[in-house]
């Protein structure tokens, strides 16, 4: 149990006011259950009062919803109808602002014996339990009693965890090279006080406590000033949902015969009738979560390497509902289903080509560059790439489109090419042109089984890792793109309930 609402009396039409904050993780299906009471008494013990009924959704289905409104039945009670229930999510604003702040200091102590003092700054944020965390250094400034520092920028999270008014300690250190750096004295204030900018608030006396017990005329150690203090608010992943843009999610799956024959248990495609296979995995894993974000619930799924019935013409981007029109499958269900179909139907083959499926979704996200839709294209592999140079010259041109692609590697194959298409250590290249961002995203499937056979837990650890980095993917597009989220629509107000009186 999470939390509970307030209590509203006598109506069938309630508007709750409590809020529940929630950590809310893209990667991550985070489920939740609402359950309705009537209140008869003051016990706390739900057993002594009546169920009303319940509603199950994600976190990523009210979020994904148009606006982040998600209207629902609520069930529970059969033959009833329970009335409906809507749910809305905001994003906490104090956690996405970012300080730019920039600091000098006059007349520090001088603690080297040859020359001035090297001074920085050490800003430490404190704690629930009084002790204090560090989150930002600045660098050094050599051989000055006086320096300004550069400017630097800070989460407020980082800073004071959204508190403004936390204490927030800084000191001050003259730079040693043997590590032992000197204290010369600190300071206290808090993100409310520096929100005041440049002002004599902000002109803070260095104070060194030892200095302080020891001498009676002392004074400070000099003083710190606060040169200038900007807001800036990032956009986040969720402004462009809730504005409306939607993600959209198609599947290509490797049909080639180095899977081994579909009917053989051996087989990565074998279809076992108590378990899901590694694809079935792999795909429901990333699906279950990528289409809370798709308002049609239609996913386009295609496989390669195949022989297509009745001439046996090979296919590296075939629809696997078997309609080239029309490659739309709903939901992840649909998908499924067709991916099972199509095994009985077509004859494993190869070589393993890429780069045509790629170019079938590029072909969509580049009609599409403002910023209303986004395409993420998960391909399952168990194998060696045959197709790797024009595989990377598809992605480099992918990479100024709206998408992301994410490749899972079934099987005990080597995947060493694969890594070397992920981007992350060496931006990927092609014919001396680099990829404008790393849209790629590898994970060999065998990292993430759970040793127990847990594979509820194997799928939750692999959509984890491989979806992890599609919100910075997707803000890095908008950003170079300077493409702005649309507003959200209006906030839901409840109609008006007129009470009726009877005479």
């Amino acid at each position: 149990q999470f939390g509970r609402t307030e209590v509203i009396d006598n109506t069938l039409n309630p508007d709750f006011v409590r809020k529940f904050i929630m950590d809310y993780f893209f990667e991550e299906r985070e489920n939740l259950r609402f359950d309705f009471y009537d209140v008869d008494s003051k016990s706390p013990n739900l057993s002594k009062h009546d169920f009303l009924g319940q509603m199950f959704c994600t976190l990523g289905e009210i979020v994904g919803s148009q606006g982040s409104r998600l209207e629902k039945s609520i069930v529970g009670i059969p033959g009833k109808k329970c009335g409906t229930v809507i749910v809305t999510a905001e994003e906490l604003g104090c956690c996405r602002d970012s300080v730019l702040m920039q600091f000098c200091a006059n007349k520090l102590d001088k603690k080297d014996f040859f020359g001035k003092s090297d001074p920085f700054l050490v800003f430490h944020r404190s704690n629930e339990d009084g002790s204090f965390t560090i989150c930002h250094k600045t660098e050094v400034v050599k051989n000055t009693l006086n320096p300004v520092w550069q400017a630097f920028k800070i989460s407020v999270r980082a800073l004071c965890n959204g508190d403004y008014d936390r204490t927030i300690k800084v000191e001050v250190y003259d730079w040693d090279r043997d590590g032992s750096h000197d204290f010369i004295g600190e300071f206290t204030t808090s993100y409310r006080e520096l929100s005041r900018g440049q002002s004599q608030f902000n002109v803070y006396e260095v104070i060194n406590p030892k200095k302080k017990g020891k001498k009676k005329k002392y004074v400070n150690s000099g003083t710190v000033t606060l040169l200038s203090f900007l807001i800036e608010t990032e956009v986040s992943f969720l402004d462009y949902i809730k504005g409306g843009t939607q993600i959209n999610f198609t599947v290509a799956i490797d049909f080639t015969a180095s899977n081994g024959n579909p009917s053989q248990p051996t087989s990565l495609h074998y279809m076992n009738p108590y378990q899901l296979n590694a694809y079935g995995m792999a795909l429901r894993a990333v699906g279950e979560i990528i289409q809370d974000y798709d308002s049609d619930k239609m996913f386009p799924a295609l496989g390669f390497g195949a022989r297509l019935p009745p001439d046996g013409r090979v296919s590296h981007e075939f629809a696997l509902n078997g309609n080239p029109q029309n490659p739309y499958c709903h939901g992840i269900d649909g998908v499924m289903e067709a991916y099972y179909r199509s095994l009985k139907s077509v004859q494993l083959y190869g070589p393993t080509n890429f780069a045509p499926v790629i170019n079938h979704v590029a072909r969509y996200a580049a009609s599409v560059k403002d910023g209303s839709q986004y395409f993420v294209l998960l391909i399952i592999t168990d194998g060696v790439i045959s197709d790797m140079a024009q595989t990377k010259e598809s992605i480099v041109n992918a990479s100024k489109l709206p998408m992301s692609i994410i490749i899972v590697g079934v099987g005990p194959a080597e995947f060493d090419a694969m890594e070397e298409l992920d981007g992350d250590v060496v931006r990927i290249s092609s014919r001396g042109r680099f990829a404008e961002r790393d849209i790629v995203q590898f994970v060999p499937f065998r990292d993430y089984i759970d040793r127990s056979g847990n594979h509820v837990l194997s799928m939750a650890r692999l959509a984890k890792d491989v979806l992890a980095e599609i919100p910075e993917q997707f803000l890095s597009y908008m950003r170079v793109r300077g493409i702005k989220p649309s507003p959200a629509p209006p906030p839901y107000t409840p109609p008006i309930h007129v009470l009726q009186t009877q005479i």
